[in-house]
């Protein structure tokens, strides 16, 4: 019996890679966070892994929450842990919100299990009661600093008498139910790692599984939670390898309720965010990433695929996913990549009709708050040209956001420039303006970039003082008051004939500059 859960582990893990087609429907995984905080990057990929895998043989992804220390709970992180799960493109088939039938998905309204539990192992002498004060645990760690040991508990309580206990427990003693940690643990053999074995009892002090205020302990909540929530498969990050020995030597301890699980450790989970500082889900949505974008990127920097390549969204990562390609190499997310994933990202979403109308609407009201009070026309918000605007600009740029920079100014606002400025360029800038609008009025309500681009060379060589290279300034100048930016034929285009007139109707009725004065 001893060798029973590795044995059965090791079978399991080589049938179901070499014939996942035997457990389609039976996969259930879990990403439980402890809501002490926000959800980080390093989070959103462990649960990233987790829904893949799911997803791709047919299972279910269920969201656990650890709330068990409740010390430190974060008001609001709860909720906080799921909504970036729904943005990011990752909904949990069973949550908190959602419900399910494995429920409740909080542990705090699970704890008569957990202690249901922790009773027999009582009983069966594989935990015991533990009366030691938080002082005596504290001079036990600091002698063990001052002697240059690991603090670990003595296990002092386990060698309590029967009637000494009952005793203690009769007077209303303070107590937690500490776990029995035997010597001999199992190896288990791990997808990425191999077999694996850790002597815990040799390390560490018996641990707690029941605090002294009812609650349970990680390591017993876990494994109670995975069993009666039927979890078949656990991914996650590497720094739990370690523990792993410790939860087998429970399951042994409950063999006659709880099965052995197969464990896939993934070595690119959360190691990512503590590498590089906790980064909250919360800070990329509102810079305007893309989920898309930040699902693509960590994938893309780690294992688990075939080959790497930018541009993959949920539904190909699903179906590219090959756990056997999980390697135990540390992954390292470089985020100087971000903006390229995202504008990859937002090209394909923008050519995505329903999703283009999520970003016109996103646009319509970021153009007001950005520029209400300064906009003279309210065509500008119109869907029509926000559209116009974003395929034209698509695969240029980053994020949403970047069209409320300066740069794009032009394109919401009229913009003011000086007759100075059109001085510096040229003598003819009324000639070259009534060339533009003769040509707008020839073109039409049909403009497009590449054919405007020919036009304007047409136009330079009507302008005989003037070089091309300072027409086509003038012409950047009336149009947007900046000297770069896109194409002049794009920014035409943008603009639409309508407003292409107004802004140089403008410039045919400049004065000869006496000095410096400001065209509006």
């Amino acid at each position: 019996m001893a060798n029973e859960p590795a044995t059965w582990l090791t079978s399991l893990l080589g049938e179901y890679f070499r014939c996942c087609s035997a457990v389609q429907g039976e996969v259930r995984v879990r990403f439980a966070p402890s809501p002490t905080g926000f959800l980080h990057l390093g989070g959103l990929r462990t649960a990233l892994y987790n829904y893949i895998f799911a997803k791709k043989y047919g299972g279910s992804f269920i969201l656990r929450l650890e709330d068990t220390d409740q010390s430190r709970l974060v008001p609001g992180a709860a909720e906080s842990i799921e909504d970036m799960l729904e943005w990011a493109g990752i909904p949990p088939d069973e949550s908190p919100r959602r419900g399910g039938p494995m429920g409740p998905y909080l542990q705090s309204q699970r704890l008569g299990l957990y202690s249901q539990t922790a009773q027999q192992l009582v009983e069966s002498g594989h935990a015991y009661y533990c009366f030691c004060s938080p002082q005596r645990l504290e001079l036990l760690k600091k002698e063990a600093l001052r002697t240059g040991q690991t603090p670990r508990y003595d296990n002092r309580c386990r060698h309590l008498r029967a009637d000494q206990v009952q005793e203690k427990l009769a007077n209303g003693a303070p107590h937690v139910i500490r776990f029995r940690l035997e010597a001999g643990a199992e190896p288990f053999q791990d997808l990425i790692f191999g077999w694996t074995c850790h002597e815990v009892a040799q390390v560490e002090g018996d641990p707690v599984v029941i605090k002294a205020d009812g609650f349970p302990t990680y390591h017993l909540a876990n494994i109670v939670d995975d069993h009666y929530m039927k979890i078949s498969h656990v991914l996650r990050g590497s720094e739990w390898l370690i523990s792993t020995s410790k939860h087998y030597l429970m399951y042994r301890a409950l063999r006659s309720t709880f099965p052995p699980l197969p464990l896939l450790m993934n070595k690119d989970g959360s190691k990512l965010s503590k590498r590089q500082g906790d980064i909250f889900i919360q800070s990329f949505q509102r810079d305007g990433v893309l989920p898309e974008a930040l699902l693509d990127i960590t994938t893309n920097c780690g294992s688990g695929f075939n080959t790497n390549r930018v541009g993959r969204r949920i539904d190909e990562l699903i179906s590219e996913f090959n756990p056997s390609k999980i390697t135990t190499h540390s992954a390292l997310l470089d985020l100087e990549k971000l903006p390229e994933f995202n504008r990859i990202h937002l090209q394909q979403s923008i050519e995505d009709e329903k999703q283009c109308l999520v970003f016109i609407k996103d646009l319509q009201e970021l153009i007001q708050q950005a520029y209400a009070a300064e906009i003279q026309d309210k065509e500008v918000l119109h869907e029509d040209y926000i559209r116009r605007v974003l395929h034209l600009r698509k695969g240029h740029i980053s994020s949403l956001k970047e069209l409320l920079s300066p740069l794009y100014s032009y394109l919401w606002v009229r913009p003011s420039f000086s007759s100075q400025q059109v001085a510096a360029f040229t003598a003819e800038a009324q000639h070259i303006a009534s060339l533009v609008l003769k040509l707008v009025e020839e073109r039409g309500e049909t403009l497009a970039v590449d054919e405007l681009s020919k036009d304007l060379k047409t136009l330079a060589k009507q302008v005989k003082g003037t070089k091309y290279k300072d027409v086509m300034k003038l012409l950047r100048l009336a149009l947007s008051g900046l000297q770069q930016g896109p194409s002049v034929a794009e920014m035409m285009v943008s603009l639409g004939p309508a407003e292409i007139s107004h802004r140089f109707q403008k410039l045919i009725k400049q004065p000869v500059p006496h000095g410096l004065t400001e065209i509006k």
